[in-house]
């Protein structure tokens, strides 16, 4: 990740676990030099996986110590109970949890909203509808923390835990003429659908008066001193591929320490549930090329919905939030490579969707070269060339015929094979175009 990593058991007891270990990381420091510590909880620590990524970021207002408590709690939780709750050995094996139990360490110790420069975190990053924020090196060191860190991981969802309120609040957090009013992002429907789910495991989040169901748009909030500019919620998605809720969690914003407990215990199922979403749901696959097999860096889109989720450089992975409904077309896309959608039906399941890219071809029949395809000998490339369309011509077609023949031969004894096959298997999870 290219930050100071230490190997660390955050308790004794944590000691006895089998399987996985946690994994403290420093992604920055404070204005007063406390470093930011990220717990990462995950079976295989530290290694980049085709697993969805999910961050947790606590106290990014320092006067609203709950949530970071609540973290310390869930990485408890989730140690002591790995291998023996089947929610709890489900995230661990099968999602990268991160967990920033303080962002404004300094505005904790002090006891006051913003940070030991008095800036509030949550209006410190770049915004679509207003031009601040905008010179990094005017920002924050805990933002150009977060910032960075997200150019190294690769997030599928976030949540941020704050106080005050019970609400699970989505973006879009402002409006283009900056008035208040309902103003969704192009993902609304992904976006209502997780907040529902933390909202509606929650022990009363979904009985709220003020907000129907427990949930609301960041734009459309009157009673949360929205619509707001320069929030992390927006910038996530925007500009990291990352779907981030903003969770008030705590009418009280500094409560007596006697009742943490209940407040974990109202939020454990909501805070399980969301992280184990990633993996419950949606659409996640891998970009192959046909030619050589391996993994591409393309982009995912879905037709509607005017949004691009990234795959990774290393396994060509990719995670993409949907809210269960009828259907979606899904297309892979990457340069070089010919395109391919297909139609997917998403009821309350994941789907395993992977796709095999072909390169794309010229008119003379040469694969078009692109930026990820390996620079080999552009002179020893020329002369083959040559070689293929000068006096070898004749020869070329005679072989491209007989190549051609057999082939066709062989596909025809395939298509036998696959589909006496067919009639024995069954359904399987994986599709791949």
């Amino acid at each position: 990740m290219g930050h100071p990593r230490i190997w660390t058991k955050m308790q004794q007891h944590f000691q006895g676990i089998q399987g996985f270990l946690e994994w403290a990381i420093s992604i920055g420091k404070s204005v007063n030099g406390f470093p930011l510590w990220v717990i990462e909880i995950s079976d295989k620590p530290g290694e980049e996986e085709t697993e969805p990524a999910f961050k947790y970021i606590g106290n990014v207002h320092g006067d609203e110590p709950v949530g970071r408590e609540l973290l310390i709690f869930l990485a408890n939780w989730l140690c002591d109970n790995h291998l023996k709750d089947p929610l709890a050995t489900l995230i661990v094996e099968n999602v990268h949890l991160h967990l920033l139990p303080s962002m404004n360490p300094d505005g904790f110790s002090l006891r006051k909203r913003g940070n030991a420069n008095n800036i509030d975190l949550n209006r410190d990053f770049p915004d679509q509808f207003v031009f601040i924020n905008d010179d990094e090196d005017s920002r924050q060191p805990e933002t150009r923390a977060i910032m960075n860190w997200l150019r190294d991981i690769r997030f599928t969802a976030s949540a941020t835990l704050h106080g005050g309120a019970l609400v699970a609040n989505y973006p879009w957090d402002g409006s283009d003429d900056k008035r208040t009013k309902y103003y969704g992002c192009p993902d609304d429907d992904a976006f209502r659908f997780m907040s529902s789910i933390y909202s509606h495991s929650h022990y009363n989040m979904s009985s709220s008066k003020e907000f129907l169901g427990g949930i609301t748009n960041g734009a459309a909030c009157t009673d949360c001193r929205y619509p707001l500019y320069g929030g992390m919620q927006d910038w996530n998605y925007i500009h990291a591929g990352c779907f981030e809720l903003t969770l008030e969690i705590s009418d009280n914003k500094w409560p007596n320490a006697a009742e943490l407990p209940f407040l974990w215990r109202y939020n454990k199922m909501s805070m399980l549930n969301l992280v184990a979403s990633l993996v419950k749901t949606g659409v996640h696959g891998r970009i192959y090329s046909s030619g050589d097999g391996r993994p591409l860096p393309g982009s995912i889109t879905v037709s509607g919905i005017n949004y691009t989720v990234r795959a990774g450089n290393t396994f060509g992975d990719y995670h993409r939030i949907l809210a269960p409904r009828d259907k979606y077309e899904v297309v892979a896309t990457m340069p070089g490579y010919k395109s391919k959608n297909t139609t997917i039906w998403l009821d309350e399941g994941p789907v395993t969707l992977d796709f095999v890219l072909d390169p794309e071809v010229s008119v003379k029949g040469s694969v078009l070269r692109n930026i990820y395809d390996c620079d080999c000998n552009g002179e020893s490339k020329q002369e083959f060339v040559q070689f293929l369309w000068g006096t070898h011509l004749e020869v070329f077609f005679v072989v491209i015929v007989v190549l051609g023949f057999l082939l066709l031969l062989f596909q025809r004894r395939q298509k036998v094979k696959f589909s006496t096959s067919r009639q024995s298997a069954g359904a399987k999870r994986t599709v791949e175009v």
